[in-house]
């Protein structure tokens, strides 16, 4: 057994709580010992993102005072994930810092590379699409990339096609951006919301009731272009549907 720390991202703790608590539930379900800091704030990305990464020392150092001797470290959000992996430091515990870059896994990756899951008992009967995040795709390896000449792989695809009543429907251009890239959609918002008109257009043609992922900000941001063009189409993080019915 696992001693897992569920490492929220502040916007799922905010606007999203149903996440966080899924992923607590399924980490449960699978047998792993989940401990949540309740003293975890920002992992500091939104600084990093401004060019300003050398200003998150404060949120760095509470990370490692919440996170230090865990087995692994499971966050419901690539974005986050790969944040820690690549920014996390300290002057004055490196070691620290060093092992939990290494421990940081994102939840799909945790389920599939270390707990090798490959017979969830959840329910959805219902016909998704799915997004996938840059983070996630390009900078975790979570699934292959259009652009590479390399055999077809999916972590969250493979995780889903074991849920039981689920039709799930793959877009074409299965690793376009949303648009969303965090400040980018302040500083580029046009732009930006262009990118997610087109996502969402080829997951309506698809006809799907929902759309899903790993990152609960892509999903925040097609969640608001869904609702503003009244849209049925729904959005759903990935651990909802793999908690979801799970006998």
């Amino acid at each position: 057994m696992y001693t897992v720390g569920l490492f929220v991202p502040c916007y799922v703790d905010q606007f999203y709580p149903q996440v966080a608590i899924a992923s607590l539930q399924l980490l449960e379900k699978l047998g792993c010992k989940v401990v949540v800091p309740m003293n975890q704030t920002c992992c500091g990305q939104p600084m990093a993102n401004s060019g300003f990464a050398s200003l998150s020392y404060g949120c760095d150092q509470n990370f490692i005072q919440n996170f230090d001797g865990l087995d692994f470290i499971v966050c419901p959000s690539g974005s986050c994930t790969l944040h820690i992996k690549e920014h996390l430091h300290s002057t004055q515990y490196p070691n620290k810092a060093d092992s939990i870059r290494r421990k940081v896994v994102e939840l799909t990756e945790f389920l599939t590379d270390i707990l090798q899951v490959n017979q969830l008992k959840g329910k959805f009967p219902h016909k998704v699409g799915l997004h996938n995040s840059c983070h996630g795709q390009r900078g975790l390896n979570l699934s292959s990339m259009s652009e590479l000449v390399a055999p077809y792989f999916s972590k969250p695809a493979s995780l889903l096609q074991q849920i039981s009543g689920l039709e799930l429907v793959l877009p074409d251009r299965s690793d376009e951006c949303c648009g969303f890239g965090g400040t980018f959609c302040v500083f580029e918002e046009a732009v930006s919301v262009k990118m997610g008109k087109d996502r969402i257009r080829e997951h309506e043609e698809n006809q799907v009731e929902f759309i899903t992922g790993g990152d609960m900000s892509c999903l925040m941001h097609l969640q608001g272009i869904l609702k503003r063009k009244n849209s049925k189409v729904q959005v759903i993080h990935i651990a909802e549907i793999l908690n979801a019915g799970y006998e």
